[in-house]
This record gives structure tokens, sequence and C-alpha cells, in this order.
């Protein structure tokens, strides 16, 4: 997963959001909801931790600009 920075969170309006699901097609799928909503810069890839279950991935939210059309 990405690292955390302070510039991601660095004013109101800014979020990391960390996704855990089943699977590649679950979690790409909330992601674009959530893109759907906010303007997002998407992970472009899923994770997966050596003994922990499913895939995980991290996308970096800014509430305060509208999404791409």
């Amino acid at each position: 997963m990405r690292p955390i920075n302070e510039a991601h969170v660095a004013e109101p309006g800014l979020a990391v959001v960390e996704i855990a699901a089943a699977d590649d097609e679950t979690a790409l799928a909330i992601q674009e909801l959530l893109a759907a909503r906010c303007a997002i810069a998407p992970a472009d890839r899923t994770t997966r931790e050596p003994g922990e279950p499913g895939v995980r991935l991290s996308c970096f939210l800014d509430l305060r600009q509208e999404p791409d059309a």
C-alpha cells in the first residue's frame, strides 16, 4: 500500500481511504463508487498481504473538487 504522508491529509476535505475486499473486482468497484462522488487519485492495482485474507488498495480523495467527468 502507498504510504500516507502529511500532504495527503494537510487540509480539510482531503482524505485517504483504505479498502479491504475479498477480490480485485470488489475493491476496484468500491473505488469507482467513490470516484463518482468526489475527485479521486485512484489506485491502479490492489495488493495482497501475506497471511491476511483478501486484497487491499488505498486511494486519495479530495472532497473540495467535483469528480472527473
